[in-house]
């Protein structure tokens, strides 16, 4: 087993330390993030920090790194109040991972990739067509992360849409039977497998 130290990470070079930081801590979640800016133009962005907060009131988080730079994701949210997640399955990946393209603000992504926006009732940012899972949520808050200038985006979920095959009588949402992918650091896609569902822990007798 390899050991590397705090001297050893600094000393990497940037895209070997990106590679192995963002894929040690394991899968994760992987969604489009889809908003409006104020002139109308859909943007569309790929993220994998998306983390559940709460479920009363349903709130969900997600990571927008370093502040540094413009982030169109985070100046329409702003400007709308609202934005969108919606679940990556096996057969979007491609165009998926290419929302994470530098485009020009007045470019859409949705322009530039097979996927498909569409409205819904009570959210002015667009959904991706055929997403298994999608959440019209509001903006509520921002907290600003000091140690790496990043921001912490809370949301609450307004509006679900979910697949009726993945969703069970206790509305538990079995994710694998809709090819639900997960992100291994920032470019890798894998489709995960159900192995068991355990009833609520107590301690032994």
């Amino acid at each position: 087993m390899q050991h590397f130290q705090k001297e050893d990470l600094e000393g990497f070079s940037k895209i070997y330390r990106l590679n192995l930081i963002n894929s040690v801590t394991g899968y994760k979640s992987a969604h489009l993030v889809g908003t409006v800016s104020a002139e109308g133009t859909k943007n569309l962005a790929v993220f994998s920090s998306v983390v559940h907060l709460g479920s009363d009131p349903a709130l969900i988080g997600f990571i927008l790194r370093p502040t540094t730079v413009p982030r169109h994701t985070h100046a329409n949210m702003k400007a709308t109040g609202t934005f969108t997640l919606n679940a990556i399955s096996k057969t979007q990946i491609e165009d998926a991972h290419h929302t994470s393209a530098k485009y020009p603000e007045d470019i859409s992504e949705f322009d530039q990739t097979a996927l498909k926006s569409e409205t819904k009732k009570g959210c002015d940012a667009p959904y991706v067509q055929g997403a298994p899972i999608q959440m019209g949520c509001r903006f509520l808050n921002e907290y600003l992360i000091k140690e790496n200038n990043t921001l912490l985006i809370i949301g609450q979920i307004e509006h679900l849409y979910i697949d009726s095959k993945l969703l069970g009588e206790d509305g538990w949402v079995q994710l694998d039977q809709g090819e639900i992918v997960s992100i291994n650091g920032l470019d890798g896609y894998a489709l995960p497998k159900l192995l068991d569902r355990f009833e609520y822990a107590r301690p032994k007798k």
